[in-house]
């Protein structure tokens, strides 16, 4: 196998099989054996011994060889006791009491599982309606949100993946205005993607500069209107300003649901890519198309022959995963099984197109994207049909549309292009279909050493081709993009495009050919430099909207995350300036303890007594804690080492936040056993307060009765002006600091609706 070292890394830290003391048990050969057995299991029943030895090589080969993966939680669970192997789930969420909170319990078993969850918040009646059975006011579907985000933000997932939601409301209703805008602060509603659930009616209000109607999510009655231009503006402007909320168009979705007799489908998972029914499940998997390519007389061209037998295997694969997963909850175990839905995609489609000397923006490319997509979707459709005839087609099959077209297929759907974050660094390649993110970026290492990256393509063409130097590779890292370099080959320029490069028309055109032979929907982040305007993220939901995507996710460099470190005033914010984080292994000094600070002390009542937390913040931000526990006693000694760890790392220039979704959710089982507590352990009180104050600093809150300020917070250090080392460059392209990964610090990337950082393999959809 050809595994690079980074792939290693992400494999060992949150895929292959480790005891209680982390040691790890197997390798990647051992994982893709294990997963192998495990799937192809399912056809023991109707195969002999020598037959099911050759699915399980069949099973193995395909991944080993990198031609295809399935999804993170088959390749982390199959063969395991968990044995969880799904990504995608939708939940209904009912407009009662019980219903609600039952939806946050079964997210939490499926986050607690490896999956992630999408919700249409559209059911909820509006904020301030009345509730007949106590006499009092809904608090509205975004109240109950900031619920779910609380339970998901308590859920760990084990280490290896986070929990991860898609929040939906529909367009007409009452409580549209406060959902558009819910997200406004980065802080809020940290655990979801947002979109705004578009019908068509609204889009022709919207050309027709016309009111629509807001509707009672129970009665359908009229409960007022606005003016769609209106509203369509304010989600082009906080799309703008934080790449959230994206738009879904529910009708189109609807349109094309092949199941309509089972229900509406109301909502996707957390990228966007997987409409689903109330209680379905699908597993996705990737054909790795960077492989697909033969040399014929020395002309590279696409290898159609290798893709259709890879299609048909991992048809095959998926279908049998269905029969093999553990599913969390009955009821998603009898519909995932009733439809058998799959979603079959791809990734590397364009380290493909560089292969193929093919420009990712270029019509060249969309004609090749249309062919290679149909021939994808026809040879599954196929594949599902012969499955059919050995093992009977789906059970809901007479609640689908194929019935009438006389068509038996084993699965209900078959395509999906899904984001590929962490399986395409396994398989060290680009993400879905998404273009290449960068050319060349520097790593920084041990001891100040820096180690270049360069794409392994345009490497070994430099080489070739006689221009390659580390000088001009940390060049093209400085500048992020290789336009413009004298030494580099025109073609060569046009062919390695970057994300940047790229027109957001070219972004919009290459989703929308992917999405006209893709049965589900396709997830892609349309990214837009950091000066584009309000106008350009208008025209990419219109060109996306008439173009027939199923939704659309814009994200505007620099718009949302700010790097963890900065420089002295530097925020994120300075024209004309980027940074480059060091590398977490670099050794960072704090900075020494303020000679003045101001803070707030709060009493909390945790589970073993009270709980006194101060924190200190000076003109730099919050820079240290202090715990003191009442006489009832409590743990003093691991409260004050919380404490000066957190200080330290205050000091060292670690945003508040990352610390806080540290602290924040800890359970100790003394404060489990007293329901009355507000808190869940010292951890969690600290977090908390640290959030509290921040906010406080930053003016977003008031300080509360239960807050009061000490007499004794003044202390002495000798003065000393102490910055953060990082790398500076000036780059006339890319004006924003980058945003960086939460767990290692390196720069992440916005790709396929999601955050993905290709260091250490960290996703924010999981």
């Amino acid at each position: 196998m050809n595994i690079t070292e980074n792939a290693i890394k992400v494999l060992e830290k949150r895929y292959l099989c480790k005891d209680e003391k982390g040691n790890l048990l197997e390798d990647s050969q051992g994982m893709f054996m294990r997963v192998a057995k495990a799937v192809a299991s399912a056809d023991k029943e109707c195969v002999s011994l020598k037959e099911l030895r050759e699915i399980e090589k069949e099973f193995y080969e395909m991944m080993s060889n990198m031609e295809f993966l399935p999804n993170s939680p088959t390749l982390m669970n199959a063969g395991r006791p968990l044995g969880q192997l799904s990504a995608c789930f939708v939940l209904p969420i009912e407009d009662t009491m019980e219903g609600i909170f039952e939806s946050i319990k079964n997210a939490a078993l499926i986050h607690k599982s490896g999956g992630g969850t999408g919700f249409s918040f559209s059911r909820l009646r509006s904020k301030g309606a009345a509730v007949n059975s106590t006499g009092g006011v809904a608090s509205g579907p975004i109240s109950f949100m900031k619920v779910f985000n609380a339970a998901t933000e308590a859920v760990k997932q084990g280490g290896t993946r986070r929990g991860a939601n898609m929040g939906i409301l529909r367009v007409d209703h009452p409580d549209i205005m406060e959902f558009i805008s819910c997200k406004k602060d980065n802080e809020d509603i940290t655990n979801f993607n947002i979109s705004v659930g578009i019908t068509e009616e609204f889009m022709n209000a919207v050309a027709n500069n016309e009111q629509y109607n807001l509707l009672d999510p129970n009665s359908n009655e009229v409960t007022g209107a606005l003016n769609a231009k209106e509203v369509f503006d304010i989600i082009v402007d906080m799309a703008w300003k934080n790449g959230e909320p994206g738009i879904i168009f529910l009708d189109r979705l609807n349109k094309d649901n092949v199941t309509p007799d089972l229900g509406e489908i109301e909502s996707t998972n957390p990228c966007g890519e997987q409409p689903l029914l109330p209680y379905e499940a699908c597993n996705l998997g990737s054909i790795n198309l960077s492989l697909m390519i033969k040399n014929t007389k020395g002309t590279p061209e696409v290898d159609f022959d290798r893709l259709k037998k890879i299609v048909c295997k991992a048809v095959h694969f998926l279908d049998n995963v269905i029969d093999v997963n553990k599913y969390p909850l009955p009821e998603i175990d009898e519909m995932t099984r009733g439809t058998r839905k799959i979603g079959l995609g791809v990734m590397g489609w364009a380290d493909m197109l560089c292969k193929l000397n093919i420009a990712y923006n270029s019509k060249k490319a969309l004609d090749l994207a249309e062919k290679v997509m149909n021939f994808i979707q026809d040879e599954s459709r196929k594949a599902s049909i012969e499955l059919a005839e050995k093992k009977g087609v789906f059970p809901h099959y007479d609640k689908s549309i194929y019935k009438d077209m006389g068509i038996k297929v084993r699965n209900a759907t078959a395509t999906t292009i899904a984001p590929t974050g962490t399986l395409s660094i396994i398989a060290g390649v680009s993400s879905g279909i998404e273009p290449l993110f960068a050319i060349s970026y520097i790593r920084n290492v041990m001891d100040n050493d820096e180690l270049i990256e360069v794409n392994p393509l345009f490497k070994q063409i430099a080489l070739i081709d006689g221009f390659y130097s580390d000088e001009l590779m940390r060049r093209i890292a400085k500048k992020g993009t290789i336009k413009g370099f004298p030494e580099i080959p025109k073609s060569i320029q046009n062919t390695f495009v970057t994300a940047h490069d790229i027109t957001p028309d070219w972004h919009v055109k290459m989703q929308a050919t992917f999405q006209k032979y893709t049965d589900n929907a396709v997830s892609k982040t349309v990214n837009l430099s950091h000066d584009a305007t309000k106008k350009d993220v208008s025209d990419v939901f219109w060109h996306a909207y008439k173009t027939y995507c199923k939704g659309v996710t814009i994200y505007r460099d620099g718009s949302r995350d700010m790097q963890v470190l900065n420089i002295g005033k530097v925020k994120g914010k300075e024209e004309n300036v980027s940074y480059e984080i060091q590398d977490i292994s670099s050794r960072i000094a704090p900075r020494p303890r303020p000679d003045i600070a101001t803070g707030f002390t709060e009493k909390v009542k945790i589970g073993c007594g009270n709980l006194y937390i101060t924190v200190n913040y000076d003109e730099d931000g919050i820079c240290e804690v202090f715990t003191n526990t009442g006489r009832a006693g409590g743990c003093p000694s691991q409260s004050e080492a919380t404490a000066r760890l957190v200080s330290i790392a205050l000091r060292s220039g670690i945003d508040y936040k990352y610390i806080v979704e540290q602290l924040k959710g800890i359970r100790c089982p003394s404060t489990t056993r007293q329901k009355s507590l507000k808190v869940m352990s010292c951890p969690d009180a600290i977090g908390r307060l640290i959030e509290k104050v921040a906010k406080i600093q930053n003016g977003h809150a008031d300080s509360s009765n239960e807050v009061s300020i000490t007499d004794d917070q003044k202390f002495q250090r000798p003065m000393a002006n102490s910055v953060t080392t990082v790398e500076c460059c000036s780059n006339s392209d890319m004006l924003n600091a980058k945003a960086s990964c939460p767990e290692c610090g390196k720069s992440v990337e916005h790709e396929g609706g999601c955050v993905v950082c290709r260091n250490c393999g960290f996703s924010k959809c999981g």
